[in-house]
């Protein structure tokens, strides 16, 4: 088929890369170029960089207003037979979409977690499992028929990270299915049930806590769902600690004395949390340095029984 592309993350990437191999990609629509990082130097997109490195003779559009006349009269023009949109970043109007056949890829079991942060919502809240969905687009956000679904469990010690990897990496196969089931005339949209609808929103560096008062699963959960970014940030002797990944140990009880955040066993990163659960951290980013394990961070800090990680700096 001749498809146009529309997507911005590295979420979209691998199904991109299928379109280019499997089908005529006649266009690509992705954000503008934006400061980004410490030094806000101008950047593209995660889409944009790849179509510059590995399809630069493809067109492609970085429009400010994707609903502008001049636009959809551009987009309209490559004569694309489906539209595929990926975490792309922009509302595409009514006027637009009209007549094309456009499918969504969104990162949840829809209707639970339309929005933003899908992924890191499914973990934050302890789900079993998530998963992708494939969905026609419509005027409120995530809300089209769902054409296909796919669904992954959650792993105690998988952080929202690897997840991410693991859905963009399904994400060729299910819109594939889509793909072909148009062709052949045999999708059968499904509406989603209203009643059952949670809300994802984008998350940001002010989430990046977790209070060690809660239980070790509901910090697990929370310090799993946000890694690697913002990640989960502590102070320990005074310094930034961004916990990575952590598990609790339900056959390990702290005794409920020691207070929440305090070390039960320092050099094993056994962490005492609320009502006597004991977590324990597996893997850690000092300020400053690269992600290492709790072995490597404790074979040089050694930590002790009782020492306190404590609110970030600041808070």
């Amino acid at each position: 088929m001749r498809i146009a592309f529309f997507g911005s993350s590295s979420f979209g990437i691998p199904t991109l890369e299928y379109l280019c191999r499997e089908h005529e990609l006649v266009g690509i629509v992705t954000q503008p170029d934006r400061p980004a990082g410490r030094g806000g130097r101008v950047r593209a997109t995660p889409v944009g960089t790849w179509v510059e490195r590995h399809a630069a003779g493809k067109e492609m559009l970085k429009p400010e207003r994707v609903n502008a006349a001049e636009v959809i009269a551009q987009i309209r023009g490559w004569g694309a037979e489906a539209w595929v949109v990926i975490a792309y970043g922009q509302k595409l109007g009514r006027a637009l979409l009209e007549g094309v056949f456009a499918i969504n890829l969104h990162a949840s079991l829809l209707p639970r977690w339309r929005g933003a942060a899908p992924i890191q919502a499914a973990m934050l809240a302890g789900d079993e499992e998530t998963g992708n969905c494939v969905i026609t687009l419509a005027d409120r956000m995530d809300a089209g028929l769902i054409l296909a679904e796919e669904r992954l469990p959650i792993e105690q010690t998988q952080t929202a990270g690897e997840m991410h990897d693991r859905l963009a990496a399904m994400g060729p196969g299910l819109v594939g299915k889509v793909l072909e089931a148009h062709l052949s005339g045999k999708l059968a949209p499904v509406a989603q049930d209203e009643a059952r609808v949670t809300m994802a929103p984008k998350i940001s560096s002010a989430d990046g806590w977790v209070d060690f008062a809660h239980s070790a699963k509901q910090c697990r959960q929370r310090i799993n769902g946000l890694s690697p970014s913002p990640g989960v940030t502590v102070c320990f002797r005074g310094e930034s600690l961004k916990l990575l990944r952590a598990v609790e140990i339900p056959e390990m009880a702290s005794g409920g004395g020691e207070v929440p955040g305090a070390f039960v066993d320092g050099m094993g990163g056994c962490v005492a949390c609320g009502g006597g659960t004991v977590l324990r951290l597996l893997e850690v980013q000092p300020a400053g340095k690269r992600a290492m394990s709790w072995a490597e961070f404790a074979n040089g800090r050694k930590p002790r029984q009782g020492e306190l990680l404590g609110q970030r700096p600041g808070n």
